[in-house]
């Protein structure tokens, strides 16, 4: 069975059984500040076990993009080592949500696997949880019972919690799961050591392939277990490693799934693959990581020094540093297989084929970028070696890794090839402070939701800025910043960041208390509100007001980014796309694909178009609840990367139409005047946009007319400004030229007289330090006539050019020659006392600093020296 016939084998199974299949959601995570990525097939469903959204559908099921790098399911170094893990995975998965429970759940399992996959029963093996005295929690004998129906005792087996409990994170819903194993050894292998032995020990062919788990607990913030008030089913099963099952194959690598990229990919560095395990092991990484980073970039995640993108970096350096040092690859060359993975993936995820061309530009200019990284690290790392002897001390192996991002296994391997080792309980130690000064800059502890009242938050931030509201829940949270609570309310105006647009501030007020909302966000579904302190009479009526002001310059900045879009579409083409976008008071950022600068004259005529639109003042038509198909026959613009529901909410401004939550003004003539400031590369195809519009436009406006009156002034208010200017212009060019020619003359002057008051030294060698009146440029000329035209003296020049003291070194090559000495050298002893530093080359340096009174020591010190 092919590995498109076995997905969607799965999705049939359980659309026979009263599932709606749903696409999978986004890989990279908006609305959950505790995930970067989607790490498992639950998370976008995690809102509906917090009960925070209600249930739509209590049956459904999927296959979701996956990725774990960091965090609790970090198998980042396992990847590519193992038959197994992967960064990037498919998770098929089938829920219930208040539905059916472990009995539906084993039996639907089983018929899968037995009769639609055809798995040999005798090669199953399944797991259960055996309880925990800690949490007071028994076994889970009701699924134990399940499974005998199925399978005889022997392969039914019981684990702990660390196995067999399931936990969203530290707090949340939870529960005791099942998993389902398949021992795929040959028959001696099976006969040699029986397979339960081998469940849950880490052995390539005895695999967990699918774990269900029965969630029945939230986990509170005391490490106290309390029973949900409705019991769900949430399963995960690994797509990769189910087609190594049914394909017959001992390695997930050698499914149909890998298989084309790995041998696109020994194509291209003239290797074959399963000839030389170093070259195996680099090709199933780089096989892996090509997945992960394109399906990232797909879903809007450039890679970039911080947050999701540093992670995706990571990878992508991964992939091309295990080329580099295993398969020869010092070209670029990750972005070249791009198009096989489209081929392969595209008709299950067209955002593959959608966005291949924007993949593989990020991809080329990200792999340039680190090979000349490699470059500068590998030069480093030789110099550090020919520095030192003995083992590379582990702080300077971490400065490789920190700074030039130099991979350590790099690391040692160049230093073995010179039979040095790498001191790695120091570079250990160098890593886990750079972690624990992370970790305690972003430390944060989050309390219990106190529960006030049920209910849902009413969104009225459309039409009301202020409206009586109750709280719902709130909790604790503290941070570096110090304490502040998180306030969810039954009824709110306030907007919630999300979609580029930030998030409203204002003020809850009840009687003379007024507590200032900070920040809104949503997580999980939920809107809160972020406040310094919390109400006196928390279960008081409040009035839950927005800051207007802050608004409706928000939605100014909001509407012109629509604008925008429209226009540069219009005037750059349809290939344009949003990639990412900030939509705040006294600001917008527009970020778009489009592979080449945007010219002077292409964001004139945008910056006209968008004026425009505002000139013609367009009504705000607000279209809620429409659905998608509808939407999209309409011509809204829909983003990759972002996930949409059956109804939509659409906005349109004449010929602007588009999906969008944010706010927005009545009509276009309120916004104001509308400024391109600045245009700019944010990675390979994609370019940032950034504006301006209303009170901050006008202000700029008014800043440029005031210095353009001003320069009037200054010359004289002369009928036309710019010739003025212009003839300035030339005339300080000119007046610059004469004073170069000055400068060179009296260069040339001091090289053919300063020599006579040259005096030899002990080697015969002729010496000449003083202090002259030019600057670092005359310095250098001067220095360089004096080498070629005397090849036995060497000078040191001292100067003090408004107030910064300059100093240089200069030898001729017989002096070089009969001293031994190096300018660089000397430079670096004298140039202290003028609190300075400077570098340059054997026979030329420099340096500058801030103490000139140490001129004359500095000098004195020379004499001395050059002897």
């Amino acid at each position: 069975m092919t590995s498109r016939e076995t997905r969607q084998a799965f999705l049939d199974h359980f659309a026979q059984r009263g599932h709606t299949i749903v696409p999978s959601a986004p890989m990279v995570v908006k609305d959950d500040p505790t995930l970067m990525f989607t790490n498992a097939g639950m998370n976008q469903f995690k809102d509906l076990f917090l009960g925070n959204r209600p249930v739509k559908h209590k049956r459904v099921a999927d296959t979701q993009k996956c990725l774990r790098v960091s965090g609790k399911h970090n198998d980042l170094e396992e990847v590519g080592i193992d038959t197994y893990h992967h960064t990037m995975f498919e998770m098929l998965g089938n829920w219930s949500f208040g539905d059916y429970f472990k009995k539906e759940a084993i039996q639907w399992a089983w018929e899968l696997l037995v009769d639609t996959y055809r798995i040999d029963p005798a090669d199953i093996y399944v797991t259960y949880f055996g309880g925990d005295a800690n949490d007071k929690l028994p076994a889970d004998e009701e699924t134990r019972q399940l499974w005998l129906k199925y399978l005889p005792e022997g392969r039914v087996l019981p684990f702990g919690r660390k196995d067999n409990f399931w936990e969203m994170g530290d707090t949340g819903p939870c529960g005791p799961c099942t998993e389902i194993h398949v021992d795929v050894r040959t028959a001696e292998e099976k006969r040699q050591r029986p397979g339960h032995e081998l469940v849950n020990n880490d052995h390539p062919q005895v695999i967990e392939i699918w774990n269900n788990v029965f969630m029945q607990f939230e986990r509170k913030a005391d490490g106290s277990l309390v029973t949900l008030p409705a019991q769900h089913v949430d399963t995960g099963m690994g797509f990769e490693r189910l087609c190594m099952v049914l394909q017959g194959k001992r390695s997930n690598y050698d499914t149909d799934v890998f298989q084309p990229l790995i041998q696109a990919l020994a194509k291209l560095c003239g290797k074959r693959y399963g000839q030389e395990e170093k070259g195996d092991i680099a090709m199933r990484v780089i096989a892996d990581h090509l997945r992960a980073i394109s399906f990232a970039i797909a879903d809007g995640q450039l890679p970039s020094n911080t947050g999701a993108g540093y992670v995706i970096r990571r990878i992508l350096r991964r992939a091309v540093r295990y080329g580099y040092s295993f398969l020869g690859l010092d070209r670029p060359f990750i972005h070249a297989l791009v198009a096989e993975l489209a081929e392969q993936m595209g008709a299950q995820f067209p955002e593959l084929r959608k966005q291949q061309q924007l993949i593989e530009s990020v991809v080329l200019e990200e792999e340039k970028a680190f090979l000349r990284t490699l470059e500068q690290g590998t030069k480093r790392l030789e110099q550090l070696l020919k520095e030192g002897r003995g083992d590379l001390a582990g702080d300077k192996a971490f400065e490789l890794f920190d700074t030039y991002g130099f991979p350590i296994d790099l690391t040692q391997l160049m230093a073995r090839e010179q039979g040095r080792d790498v001191d790695m309980e120091g570079f250990d130690a160098e890593l886990r402070k750079q972690k624990d000064r992370s970790r305690a800059a972003t430390a944060v502890t989050t309390g219990d939701w106190v529960e006030l009242a049920k209910g849902e938050t009413l969104f009225v931030g459309y039409d009301e800025l202020s409206t009586t509201a109750h709280i719902l829940r709130y909790r604790k949270v503290s941070g570096k910043g110090g304490d502040q609570y998180q306030v969810v309310l039954d009824r709110t105006p306030f907007y919630a960041e999300g979609g580029g647009q930030v998030g409203d501030q204002g003020w809850l007020v009840h009687g003379g208390e007024r507590i200032a909302v900070t920040d809104t966000k949503k997580e999980n579904n939920l809107i809160v509100h972020f406040t310094k302190e919390l109400p006196q009479e928390v279960g008081a009526a409040f009035t839950a007001e927005v800051d207007a002001s802050r608004r409706a310059l928000t939605a100014r900045n909001h509407t012109a980014t629509h604008l925008l879009h429209h226009a540069l579409r219009k005037h750059l083409g349809t290939h344009v796309e949003q990639k990412g976008s900030l939509v705040a008071p006294d600001r917008l950022r527009f970020d778009i694909s489009h592979f080449a600068k945007v010219t002077p004259e292409e964001l004139a005529a945008i910056e006209r178009e968008v004026n425009d639109l505002i000139g013609d003042d367009l009504v705000f038509e607000d279209l809620r609840n429409v659905p998608i198909d509808e939407a999209r026959a309409m011509g809204a613009m829909a983003l990759f990367g972002e996930k949409y529901g059956d109804k939509v909410r659409v906005v349109k401004f004449g010929p602007s139409v588009e999906l969008c939550g944010g706010t927005h003004v009545p009509r276009t003539g309120v916004i104001g005047p509308f400024r391109i400031v600045a245009e700019s590369a944010l990675a390979a195809g994609i370019r940032r946009i950034e504006a301006i519009t209303s009170v901050e436009a006008e202000r700029m406006i008014a800043g440029k007319l005031a210095k353009l009156d001003a320069i009037a002034a200054l010359l004289k208010n002369p009928a036309d400004v710019v010739a003025a200017v212009e003839k300035l212009v030339e005339q300080n060019g000119l007046l610059a030229k004469e004073v170069e020619k000055a400068a060179r003359e009296k260069v040339r002057s001091l090289a053919s007289s300063i020599p006579a008051k040259a005096k030899a030294n002990a080697k015969g060698v002729k010496v000449l330090v003083e202090r002259l009146d030019l600057d670092a440029q005359g310095l250098k000329d001067l220095g360089f006539a004096l080498r070629e035209q005397h090849s036995d003296l060497a000078l040191v020049a001292g100067s003090v050019i408004d107030g910064k003291p300059l100093l240089a070194v200069s030898l001729g090559k017989a002096f070089a020659e009969a001293t031994g000495l190096k300018a660089v050298d000397i430079i670096k002893q004298i140039s202290p006392e003028i609190k300075g530093g400077g570098g340059g080359q054997p026979d030329f340096a420099t340096a500058g600093g801030k103490e000139p009174g140490g001129m004359a020591n500095a000098l004195k010190k020379a004499e001395a020296l050059l002897g």
